[in-house]
């Protein structure tokens, strides 16, 4: 089967927008390269091995690929993408040079291609993220997350999820009941669950990652430990004083909150964070590029919170923030 290829040249400030954008357009899959410079910062703090090779993408900048089946009417989907991508301005969101352009390609180019860069990797000195394929034999202090993204989620070493796993593992002490919002492929419940929490309630807007989360919870063997549903905090928040309370798994208010989404979805439900957690409970929020962290930190205080940390990789930020006793 061919594939319309449409690639975007971008800001890595951009890249989870516009690779959302490509979603809700109609993509059948979605990569992302950032910049592999010489120059770029990695972190090796805890012996990863980067194998991918270095590529010619300027500091800052990244390449999108979306795939769209034959048929696809690709001149409605370039001028819905553009326009949306332009709109990133009004948000003081740079999506830089923003060129597109496509190219026909053969489903076989593309569809497992990206598996060869995908290798286990320490991202914590507890956790390690392992593809489904890869043969790994861990070590005795290591717990291994099993995972297959597919094409439509991130491998778990971008710095917002590593940030969220890292906090995780810094604030977990065993039997919490923790939120998972935004959970994709159902990284952080996992993470969450191996660090020693009690039970995670994993939820997701989108179908497409509820489905990909519940395959990865089975594929780890914790079936009994996270529960998968479709929806936002708001409605988890009502379903908790109904009949449906018993399927989420977690009594409400929980001890930790969790999200690795964009910081302007984060800007939307602190209030409901707030809520959600009990007294001296902790949240942790991800997703944040630099330029959003000052709009980020005005809101969870005026909503009450106490920031207790921000962790920084590369260009993007993690709050660790406490609802007071």
């Amino acid at each position: 089967m061919r594939w319309h290829e449409l690639t975007i040249h971008t800001r890595e400030e951009a890249v989870e927008m516009i690779s959302n954008f490509l979603h809700e357009a109609g993509a059948g899959g979605v990569s992302i390269e950032e910049s592999g410079t010489l120059n770029k910062e990695r972190d090796t703090t805890y012996g990863e091995l980067y194998i991918a090779p270095l590529n010619d993408i300027p500091e800052g900048e990244a390449k999108i690929q979306g795939y769209f089946a034959e048929g696809t009417d690709l001149a409605a989907i370039e001028d819905e993408v553009a326009g949306r991508i332009q709109e990133l301005r009004t948000y003081g969101i740079d999506p830089g040079e923003a060129s597109l352009s496509w190219r026909s390609v053969h489903e076989d180019d593309w569809a497992d291609a990206w598996k060869q860069y995908f290798k286990p990797a320490r991202i914590t000195s507890k956790l390690t993220i392992k593809p489904s394929w890869e043969p790994y034999t861990p070590t005795a202090e290591e717990q291994v997350i099993e995972l297959d993204p597919g094409m439509a989620f991130g491998t778990g070493t971008h710095p917002t999820t590593s940030l969220c796993l890292q906090a995780l593992e810094s604030v977990i002490q065993g039997g919490e009941d923790i939120i998972d919002v935004g959970t994709g492929s159902g990284i952080l419940a996992i993470g969450a669950c191996k660090l020693g929490a009690r039970h995670v309630l994993a939820i997701d807007l989108d179908p497409v990652a509820v489905k990909s989360a519940r395959e990865n919870v089975a594929m780890n063997g914790l079936h009994d430990d996270i529960t998968v549903r479709e929806g936002d905090l708001l409605y988890m928040l009502k379903a908790s004083g109904t009949d449906e309370a018993p399927a989420l798994g977690v009594t409400l208010p929980v001890q930790i909150v969790v999200a690795n989404i964009l910081a302007e979805v984060i800007l939307l439900f602190v209030e409901d964070v707030f809520a959600a957690l009990q007294p001296g409970g902790i949240y942790i929020a991800s997703g944040i590029y630099k330029n959003k962290e000052e709009a980020v930190e005005r809101e969870l205080i005026r909503h009450g919170f106490l920031i207790d940390a921000k962790h920084r990789e590369e260009d993007w930020v993690a709050f660790v923030a406490t609802k007071p006793m």
